[in-house]
């Protein structure tokens, strides 16, 4: 089920306002999110359109869970932080996805939750492009 309206629906230039591609895993497609005051942030975007982890069977939230353990295993290589953070939301989008959020002891924000745009650190496609390689090569 797709939602013409949905960014991790429709991909392509909605979703690039905010994320950079990765790849695509069993149950979801994994960005680079744009935003990376916190070096290596990535989204995992569940590939139907549905809104809450209650919202799929028990299989489909442990393959989807498997993916987001498959992500963040690949940032703790290519990335090497102390601690992933993980935020589900979609208040707005209504769309399942679990941002993963790595944090670096010392820096800012350690020992507190993370913000969704804290420093507004924005790459180059070339960029972006080099740590979306990063994950690719770890998975």
């Amino acid at each position: 089920m797709k939602d013409n309206n949905c960014a991790y629906c429709m991909q392509g230039e909605l979703v690039a306002k905010f994320a950079y591609p990765v790849c695509e895993l069993e149950t979801s497609f994994v960005y680079i999110f744009k935003e990376q005051s916190k070096p290596g942030r990535c989204v995992v975007a569940y590939k139907d359109h549905v809104s809450e982890l209650v919202s799929i069977s028990a299989e489909q939230r442990a393959a989807f869970i498997e993916d987001c353990c498959k992500v963040a295993n690949a940032m703790h290589k290519a990335f090497h932080p102390n601690k992933i953070n993980y935020g589900t939301y979609g208040d707005t989008g209504c769309h399942l996805h679990m941002h993963l959020c790595p944090k670096y002891e010392g820096g800012d924000e350690w020992g507190g939750t993370f913000q969704m745009n804290p420093g507004k650190v924005y790459l180059t496609d070339a960029e972006y492009e080099v740590l979306a390689q990063k994950v690719r090569d770890n998975l």
